[in-house]
């Protein structure tokens, strides 16, 4: 990061975190252009009525006037629908659970963001993920964990092309989270008190499983034990997840189930009684879709890493190697993995480093 005569088109969403992202990249010297995107305009603000972008965009502006910089705006709702919407929706009708911060990550803010930075002759791209990206000699870039453990976003960024990753800056991945909120407030930034955004990528909090009776007709079923007796009704598969705790009512009372399978052919939840029943855990994963960040070459198979399979739940020893369809990979755990949702994704890492991720398709 010497030259300081390249442009760099900042993602600004009116947040701590990419607000002080801009803000650092300009004292280091280079032209910054703020970024907004508006992706969604379902979401309301429970206080004004007013669509949630609209405030965040507002917030994006004050930042950008505070540090002097011009704020664009793209409108991505159209590809977002497609690309992120529809899929979740997709998805949550066949039985999985997507992740759709993987989705944004991937379609959006690392592909029509970038697309868009090359329109208005920008250099590169920057955002306020919690990640950092190291560089070789012949210019490969690496993606690795943020610094700050409790924040690192690493894992949502598993899909990135290395075409992208090339391009792409992360200024606040070597920072704790504390002193991002004390730069802003040392930068006089408007929103340096602002609280963390919740919930889904550019959605907000919702509750879901309202979300997607929009598009997915309730289809009830039979909620049954792993021995297959029938312990009651369930709203819909696509409402539940694997792991998931569910109170049931049963003829000795209410009692704690954990959600241990989603039989679709049959249209039945299976649940297990304890949080630590042999039926919620596995020790292996069938992979679909897998994305090497490297760009390269799948590397030589089988391979020893660690591999975590949901946001925030420990990486765990691992080995993969060839699925038995062509195009799929199998991870064998070194110890039992709980809660392995299909749709999830199954994220790689050698160490600290990210080395991509694919899509949980089986058990």
């Amino acid at each position: 990061m010497k030259d300081k005569k390249k442009k760099i088109l900042v993602g600004m969403s009116g947040g701590v975190d990419s607000s002080v992202a801009a803000a650092l990249l300009l004292r280091q010297g280079y032209e910054v252009i703020g970024g907004f995107i508006k992706n969604w305009s379902d979401t309301k603000d429970l206080a004004t009525g007013e669509c949630a972008w609209k405030s965040e965009r507002r917030d994006a502006i004050r930042v950008a006037a505070k540090l002097g910089i011009p704020l664009m705006t793209f409108d991505f709702e159209k590809e977002y629908r497609q690309k992120v919407v529809e899929e979740i929706f997709r998805g949550y009708e066949a039985g999985i659970t997507p992740n759709p911060d993987v989705l944004c990550n991937q379609y959006i803010k690392f592909g029509l963001f970038l697309d868009a930075a090359d329109k208005v002759g920008a250099d590169f791209i920057a955002t306020g993920h919690y990640a950092r990206v190291k560089r070789d000699k012949d210019g490969e870039a690496h993606l690795f964990r943020g610094l700050d453990q409790d924040k690192d976003q690493s894992y949502f960024l598993c899909r990135i092309t290395q075409r992208s990753l090339r391009r792409t800056f992360f200024p606040v991945g070597d920072l704790k989270k504390t002193d991002v909120r004390h730069l802003a407030q040392k930068f006089k930034l408007p929103v340096f008190d602002k609280p963390d955004s919740q919930g889904i990528c550019f959605m907000g909090k919702l509750d879901m499983v309202e979300f997607l009776r929009k598009k997915i007709p309730s289809k009830p079923g039979d909620i049954v034990d792993d021995k297959g007796k029938v312990l009651g009704r369930h709203s819909g598969l696509d409402a539940y997840t694997i792991g998931q705790r569910q109170r049931i009512l049963v003829s000795n009372g209410a009692q704690a189930w954990y959600v241990a399978d989603k039989d679709v052919q049959e249209n039945r939840l299976v649940v297990v009684a304890g949080a630590d029943h042999p039926l919620l855990y596995a020790k292996y994963a069938e992979i679909g879709d897998f994305c090497w960040i490297s760009g390269k070459k799948a590397p030589v198979l089988p391979l020893r890493c660690q591999v975590q399979i949901r946001y925030r739940q420990e990486a765990v020893g691992a080995k993969i190697s060839k699925g038995q369809q062509k195009g799929e990979l199998r991870v064998d755990f070194e110890q039992p993995v709980k809660a392995v949702s299909p749709g999830q994704s199954a994220v790689a890492y050698k160490r600290e480093e990210c080395l991509g991720g694919g899509i949980i398709i089986g058990t």
